[in-house]
């Protein structure tokens, strides 16, 4: 049998009220009945304000518990938001802003460049891009001797976009970017105001990208750092173009826009054209490591002309090796080994092109070789130096002997660049190139370039 609980004031009440009674005289009963009841009256008044302190004593002490409790709660979610907010303020620092459900980045630089050319053989044109950078195919060859002119440019400045969309299936990127070089759309009269022309435009998903882009043929990291927009261009691979393609690991492969330029039987200038349906074909296998990073790449390509006297095909091929070695812990070399037939537009700018129309009016590949050599040093404090080397010999028809066709270009140069500001650079360099046509003739170029370039 279980004794019935009682409450703490019921105990007390009673105690109290036991004790009343053993402190009165038994006559008290009888002739004081009145009494009794009002001292019992003023101990029920006595113990119900005994437990209305032990109630609020009660209360008070919940009371400061969960007001405690509520400070280390309101405390705990302060940090969590100095977090999150920390946290978004550093997302937002590194990859942009959002517009929609897409993140968004934009980047680029201003770039202002001087230029003092001295050519050997004549003048480039008012508009002439070869007068914002080197290209190697453009150097005058049997003029008189050229002017010294100087052009002040800010034509290299570039732009760019780029996206990253969630999806269920995986996030889709992609970027534009713009320069403003080449441009047909303005003039030095009045405005300089140059229209901005399309470098890259490219999705990509997955292992998949489409668009236009850097050839897969080319390993960027292999360009030389400049003081100019590009150098050492005569031995470099160098294309942009739409494309698609596949990444797995090292490996790469692409199909990419077809384009034949062509050199009419006996020489006398250029043809282009697109009269195959046959995409260039480009495998290429990267490695990188501390080491640095080395490609290997091959292309194939259907070659054809149908203008000019000349209907025929022919099939072109290359293989190059390129990379940036870091052969100490201040200097790198930068390299870029090509060779094959056919291979034209893909290499020094286009400064020979890929076929030759023969006398029977057949299509032949032409055969080319070159590369380039550049060492980058670091000697503290963000200044560094760059010098180089570059060479591109073509092996034309005997058919083009004694003609205007370039049979060889190449380029030296040395440079020092000094970062004066975060992102800020600026620079001298000095170029020295030759074009040597089939004929034996040749011309130079002598260029000083001073740069101040903004990065942001």
């Amino acid at each position: 049998m279980t004794l019935p609980e009682f409450s703490k004031s019921t105990i007390l009440a009673s105690a109290a009220l036991g004790a009343l009674m053993c402190a009165l005289p038994a006559s008290a009963y009888a002739d004081d009945t009145q009494d009794l009841e009002a001292r019992i009256a003023a101990l029920e008044t006595m113990i119900a304000e005994l437990r209305a302190e032990v109630s609020a004593s009660r209360e008070a002490s919940s009371q400061a518990v969960q007001t405690a409790a509520d400070a280390v709660e309101t405390v705990e979610t302060v940090e969590a938001r100095v977090q999150t907010v920390a946290g978004a303020a550093r997302t937002s620092d590194e990859t942009g802003f959002m517009m929609g459900n897409t993140r968004v980045r934009f980047g680029g630089f201003v770039d202002v460049d001087l230029h003092v050319t001295d050519l050997s053989d004549g003048d480039f044109g008012s508009t002439s891009i070869a007068r914002d950078f080197y290209i190697p195919g453009a150097t005058p060859v049997g003029g008189a001797d050229g002017n010294l002119e100087s052009d002040v440019t800010a034509e290299a400045t570039r732009f760019f976009f780029t996206t990253e969309t969630p999806t269920e299936h995986g996030p889709i990127r992609g970027r534009i970017e713009m320069d403003f070089l080449g441009s047909v759309g303005g003039n030095e009269r009045v405005s300089n105001s140059y229209n901005p022309r399309l470098r890259v435009a490219w999705l990509e998903h997955g292992n998949w990208r489409v668009g236009q882009d850097w050839s897969t043929f080319q390993n960027t990291s292999a360009i030389p750092e400049s003081a100019s927009f590009l150098v050492a261009s005569d031995g470099m691979t160098f294309v942009r173009q739409p494309q698609i393609r596949y990444t797995n690991g090292n490996w790469q492969i692409a199909l990419e826009n077809t384009q034949t330029t062509t050199t009419p039987f006996g020489g006398g200038g250029r043809i282009t054209t697109e009269d195959t349906a046959v995409p260039d074909l480009v495998v290429r296998y990267n490695h990188r490591g501390e080491f640095g990073n080395i490609s290997f790449a091959g292309i194939a390509r259907q070659l054809s002309t149908n203008t000019a006297g000349i209907d025929g095909d022919a099939t072109g091929w290359g293989l190059s090796a390129s990379g940036r070695l870091n052969l100490t812990e201040t200097g790198d070399l930068r390299f870029n080994i090509v060779g094959g037939e056919g291979l034209g537009r893909y290499v020094g700018l286009n400064a020979m092109n890929a076929a030759v129309g023969t006398s029977t009016g057949d299509l032949e590949a032409i055969s080319s070789l070159g590369g380039l050599v550049a060492w980058r040093q670091q000697v503290g404090e963000g200044r560094r130096f760059n010098v180089g080397y570059s060479y591109l010999e073509a092996d034309n028809d005997v058919a083009l002997t004694g003609s205007g066709v370039t049979r060889v270009v190449q380029s030296g140069f040395a440079n020092y660049i000094v970062t004066v500001l975060p992102g800020v650079n600026v620079g001298g360099e000095l170029l020295f190139g030759e074009r040597e046509l089939e004929n034996g003739d040749s011309g130079t170029i002598t260029r000083f370039t001073f740069s101040t370039k903004y990065a942001f």
